[in-house]
């Protein structure tokens, strides 16, 4: 597509979040002329398809919670909902649950999240020291009073929703534009469309920013400044020679430490932490593994003091510095523009909650979920709102610096 375009709503980000938006405003309104600029459409570097990919619904706030929940039923009939011309997505959604491990310090808060959750009517056991022992046997629970388990939270193939998402906004009359968005244009408050480096501009009345990592770069240029850095995170996959009984849930240490088993017999681990790099750093360390991540490990699971390290990766979180949650909705001050940012570690699993509610609320439509405390209002009021249980934090490392 050459020259300048006129759209309705000019998406910027084609990841989960992007993509997810698309999908529904033009489900909700076919009329609708919605452009979606994506800047690298091979989607090497996306944190959508750099993640452990994981869906739970084990948070302490009653929104990320209800996210989820929604998340996992959007995905029990995500293939079927996402067919197009007798052709149905796999995703692989693999329910083998998630582990928090609990120690005495963080004893209190956890059972408070966990009565939260059950009230809300998520299947969530607490188990003692002795039912995580029996039901894996490699792991040494002795360290800790408990463990929270969440039987339906699993993981799923990322790259694999993502595209189905794509291509049923695209068949539903959305265009995916290849492209990096320089500059938000706005005058007199509200924002014009946006200025692509190619030199191409896309009029709209509405830009929504899902850009992840990248989107406080952009949003600068409209005169928003967002407390929210791009952060690398590391994945590591290692094979060992203690091959556990079967599938391991993600298992969360108290630390952040978390790993889980994945198809073909690996391990995925990794773990955030004070010193990981800020900027668009996409390299991994070996050393970070071998001297730090297995050491720790190997505490948990002695049996895993024999491995190999096959490969690892690195991408990107986008961090909200002032609270660990996501920014979500219209900036107040630059009508128009709209945010879906700072997620800090779990947006894909709210990638289908929120672009529901991005486009409900493009539309003025009564939002099916309330997800107001996100709104990016709380920003310019110093206002945080804060994950209470700290091992949730740890598992995001939601950062202040």
């Amino acid at each position: 597509m050459n020259g300048n375009q006129s759209f309705d709503v000019t998406i910027v980000g084609g990841g989960i979040m992007g993509s997810s938006t698309a999908y529904h405003l033009t489900k909700m309104d076919p009329t609708l002329k919605v452009a979606v600029v994506e800047r690298d459409p091979t989607y090497a570097r996306a944190s959508t398809t750099l993640s452990m990919c994981n869906v739970r619904v084990q948070f302490a706030l009653r929104e990320n919670i209800q996210i989820s929940m929604y998340a996992m039923q959007v995905l029990q009939s995500f293939e079927e909902d996402m067919e197009i011309d007798g052709q149905k997505p796999r995703i692989f959604y693999r329910r083998e649950g998630n582990l928090f491990l609990v120690n005495e310090e963080i004893a209190d808060e956890a059972r408070r999240s966990f009565d939260l959750q059950q009230s809300l009517g998520c299947r969530v056991e607490w188990w003692s020291p002795e039912q995580i022992k029996e039901r894996f046997p490699l792991y040494d629970s002795n360290r800790f009073i408990a463990g929270t388990f969440g039987p339906d939270d699993g993981h799923f193939d990322a790259y694999a929703a993502l595209m189905a998402y794509k291509a049923k906004a695209r068949k539903q009359g959305a265009i995916y534009l290849a492209g990096e968005a320089e500059r938000i244009l706005t005058q007199a408050g509200g924002v014009q469309g946006v200025r692509l480096k190619s030199g191409q501009t896309l009029t709209s009345p509405i830009v929504i920013g899902c850009g992840g990592a990248w989107t406080a770069e952009l949003v600068k240029t409209a005169g928003v400044i967002l407390p929210v850095i791009p952060v690398k995170r590391q994945v590591f996959a290692f094979d060992v020679a203690v091959k556990p009984q079967g599938p391991l849930p993600l298992t969360i240490l108290p630390s952040g430490l978390y790993f889980r088993t994945e198809t073909g017999g690996l391990i995925l681990l990794g773990k955030s932490m004070p010193e990981d790099p800020i900027g668009f750093d996409f390299s991994w360390d070996g050393h970070r593994f071998n001297e730090i991540l297995w050491p720790e490990l190997v505490e948990f699971v002695p049996a895993w003091d024999r491995l190999k390290l096959v490969r690892g990766w690195a991408g990107l979180y986008d961090v909200s510095t002032i609270d660990g949650n996501a920014l979500i909705g219209e900036w107040p001050e630059v009508s128009g523009l709209y945010l879906a940012t700072g997620f800090s570690g779990h947006g894909l699993q709210q990638g289908p909650a929120v672009g529901r509610y991005l486009s409900e609320l493009v539309l003025e439509a009564k939002p099916s979920l309330d997800l107001s405390i996100f709104g990016a209002k709380r920003i310019l009021e110093n206002r945080p709102i804060v994950e209470s249980h700290s091992r949730f934090l740890k598992a995001e490392c939601s950062m202040t610096r």
